[in-house]
């Protein structure tokens, strides 16, 4: 489908889904970005609802200013993705194993490495820029100057919620390996941090909504923010960058006769800010559960943990800032799905999966997001499906 304009107060929503679909409290939050003075573009994806600031599924662009709560908490939160030379006629009948080990490999949950992962010691990992990264640290808020011990722990670990490592087939029997992580602790207390700094701000008194509290460009703040944003987006790169070699290490371990090969990692951020240049002008477009899809560039939209997940290739569309849903969507929260499923209907939507079939997970389920496909469907104009990947193990926090 094409978007469908809503209108806006400052701007017109564009919207890649039916906007009688859009659950209202989600729909009073895209109105009021659009209030918002700075902004010169919103953009709804197909997985569009109700979020904590903004929208999850939107894309905000705006002149001058950057919205700290629309970023969200999970800075630089995303995908990685890798086809390996691997099919299904190498896999054991029992993947059971195979999730142990990725399991005793990767921290999950709150974990953390017993100390920090040396990228030296993993087979091919850049090393380049890596003490340059870390000694920029020093320049980060001093608020959060004391979780550095537990930054350098975490890094290359997965998290909770719907943070995700799996091992997929694709149509064509070939095997892939993806995850979904961010900027574990050390994002969310960055993030914290500047959203309180940001609603003390005196030009934010008067917004509609506390939590949409912006930064403006040529302050202190603004500046401070901007350094800490982009840091913490680098560590998400990173994150997910270390744990796919780990995985990789796994997976050569576990698949030794076979002698795995792996092509080149795709990588996308959903949850983050970039410096793009639309009509002519200067923008900070801020993608809260969307993907970049410029023309050419390849993307990861994820399903359910038993369903399924597309890799995809940008179609560089302008009206919606050359972006892309960055998955299925929830469809109900956490607590619905907790008290409407139970851990047999987990079993039955995840029957064929070597996953977490308990009640720490059930808000996970299948169930609780929209269908896939359908998401798919709505953003033909986006993204082409280049590979459509189905789990067999998955690794939830």
């Amino acid at each position: 489908m094409s978007y469908v304009e809503v209108p806006g107060a400052q701007v017109p929503i564009r919207m890649w889904t039916d906007p009688a679909a859009v659950e209202d409290v989600a729909m009073q939050q895209l109105r009021n970005v659009a209030t918002l003075p700075w902004i010169k573009g919103l953009a709804v994806m197909p997985d569009v609802h109700y979020g904590k600031g903004a929208t999850v599924g939107s894309v905000i662009a705006m002149r001058g200013a950057v919205c700290p709560a629309a970023v969200g908490v999970d800075i630089g939160c995303g995908m990685s993705a890798v086809k390996t030379s691997l099919t299904a006629n190498d896999l054991p009948g029992d993947l059971s194993r195979l999730r142990s080990k990725i399991e005793q490999a990767i921290p999950v949950g709150r974990g953390m490495h017993e100390a920090p992962v040396d990228p030296g010691r993993l087979h091919g990992y850049p090393t380049a820029g890596w003490g340059d990264f870390w000694s920029r640290f020093d320049g980060v808020a001093e608020a959060v100057k004391f979780r550095q011990e537990r930054a350098t722990k975490q890094m290359g670990s997965l998290g909770s919620g719907n943070h995700f490592i799996e091992f997929c087939l694709d149509d064509t029997g070939a095997v892939w390996l993806m995850l979904h992580s961010g900027s574990r602790n050390i994002g969310k207390e960055l993030a914290e941090f500047h959203m309180g700094q940001a609603q003390k701000l005196p030009h934010n008194q008067g917004l509609v909504d506390r939590d949409l509290a912006v930064f403006i460009a040529d302050t202190p703040q603004m500046a401070a923010y901007r350094n800490d944003l982009f840091w913490a987006q680098e560590y998400a790169k990173h994150n997910r960058a270390v744990m796919m070699a780990l995985f990789q290490d796994v997976v050569r371990k576990e698949f030794k006769k076979a002698k795995p090969t792996f092509e080149p990692v795709i990588s996308c951020h959903h949850n983050y800010v970039a410096e793009e240049r639309y009509d002519g002008m200067d923008l900070l477009v801020t993608r809260k559960g969307a993907i970049r899809a410029g023309s050419g560039e390849y993307g990861i939209i994820p399903g359910s943990m038993g369903t399924g997940s597309y890799i995809v290739k940008g179609l560089g569309n302008a009206a919606s800032f050359n972006s892309a849903s960055h998955g299925a969507g929830r469809k109900m929260s956490r607590n619905a799905a907790k008290k409407r499923f139970s851990t047999r209907d987990l079993e039955d939507q995840t029957r064929g999966v070597e996953c977490r079939k308990d009640s720490g997970v059930v808000d996970e389920i299948p169930g609780a997001y929209k269908p896939i496909e359908k998401v798919i469907d709505q953003q033909r104009d986006l993204v082409e499906v280049v590979a459509k990947l189905k789990q067999v193990v998955c690794v939830k926090g």
